[in-house]
C-alpha cells in the first residue's frame, strides 16, 4: 500500500471517528432531552415565557392519604397559595424544581410576581409536579418539591422556592436528588433550618402530597412545565407565550380595574 493512500485511508478514519463522536454526543444529549417522548424546550424573547413539553408526566400515582403542610389546600389539585388571599387575580403556576424552563420563567417574572403579590395584587398558585423524575430517571425533582413544603410548613415556602430556582443545578445531576443539598440550600433562608424542618426533609414528610400533585398534572391535559393560567387563561396562548414582564404587569393591572386589592395576609385554610 502506498503511502499516500494509507495517509488517505487512515483520514478517512478519523472523520469517521470524529462523525461518530458528534453522533454519540448528539444522541447523549437527545437522551437527556428526549427520554420518554418528544420533549422540546421553547424559550422566548429574553425575560419572556419559557416552556417545557414532556409526553410523560411521570410513573409514580397520587396518594389521597398525603399530609397537608400548613396554609396549602387540599382536593383533586393541591397547591401552595402565595400572596394576599382576596386579591382579585389569580396566578396558577404548575412547575418542577429540575425543569430548566420553570427556572427561565422564574427568574424572568420573580420581581413583577412578588411586587404583585406584595400589593395585593395577585395571589399565586403552585402545583409540583415530578415530570423530569419520570423521564430521565432520579429524585430531584420529588426531594425538592418536598423540601419546599417543609419550608411552606414552617412559613418560608416562597423565599426556599426561590432560592432552588436561583440554585438550580444541570437537569442531567439530579443534584437536588442529596438531601443533603436541600438543607444546604435552605441555609440561605433565614430561620428555616430547624430540627423540625430538617426532619421532614429527611423523612420525605410530603412526599405524598408530591405524587398527589404530580398525579393531578398528568391527568390536566396540560403537556409541559411551566404551564401558566392568570385568572384561568393560559398564558402560552398569550403572543404565542411571547411577552416580557412589563406586559405580563399590564395584563394583571387591566384585569384588576376596578376591583380593590387582597388584604388578609392569613393562609388559606
Amino acid at each position: 500500500m502506498s503511502q499516500k493512500n494509507h495517509d488517505g485511508k487512515s483520514s478517512a478514519r478519523e472523520r469517521l471517528q470524529a462523525q461518530r463522536e458528534k453522533e454519540r454526543a448528539r444522541s447523549r444529549r437527545g437522551r437527556q432531552a428526549i427520554v420518554a417522548g418528544a420533549v422540546v424546550a421553547v424559550l422566548a424573547i429574553a425575560g419572556g415565557v419559557a416552556v417545557w413539553v414532556s409526553s410523560d408526566a411521570g410513573e409514580e400515582s397520587g396518594s389521597t392519604e398525603a399530609a397537608l403542610p400548613k396554609g396549602t389546600t387540599d382536593g383533586d389539585k393541591p397547591a401552595v397559595p402565595v400572596g394576599l388571599r382576596g386579591a382579585p387575580s389569580t396566578l396558577t403556576v404548575w412547575e418542577d424544581f429540575r425543569c430548566p424552563a420553570c427556572r427561565q420563567f422564574e427568574t424572568g417574572f420573580r420581581p413583577v410576581i412578588h411586587e404583585l403579590e406584595d400589593s395585593g395584587e395577585l395571589r399565586s398558585e403552585y402545583h409540583l409536579a415530578t415530570i423530569i423524575d419520570g423521564n430521565a430517571g432520579g429524585r430531584g425533582s420529588l426531594n425538592a418539591a418536598n423540601a419546599a413544603l417543609c419550608a411552606q410548613q414552617a412559613g418560608r415556602f416562597r423565599e426556599y422556592h426561590d432560592v432552588l430556582y436561583t440554585h438550580q443545578p444541570p437537569e442531567q445531576q439530579d443534584k437536588f436528588a442529596g438531601k443533603k443539598y436541600l438543607l444546604e440550600l435552605a441555609g440561605k433562608v433565614q430561620g428555616l433550618v430547624t430540627e423540625p424542618f430538617t426532619r421532614c426533609v429527611d423523612d420525605g414528610t410530603y412526599d405524598a402530597f408530591v405524587r398527589k400533585s404530580n398525579a393531578a398534572f398528568t391527568s390536566s391535559g396540560y403537556r409541559g412545565t411551566p404551564t401558566v393560567l392568570l385568572n384561568g387563561k393560559d398564558l402560552a396562548t398569550v403572543k404565542n407565550g411571547q411577552f416580557t414582564p412589563a406586559e405580563f404587569k399590564k395584563m394583571v393591572r387591566d384585569a384588576n380595574k376596578g376591583k380593590q386589592p387582597g388584604r388578609s395576609a392569613a393562609p388559606a385554610s
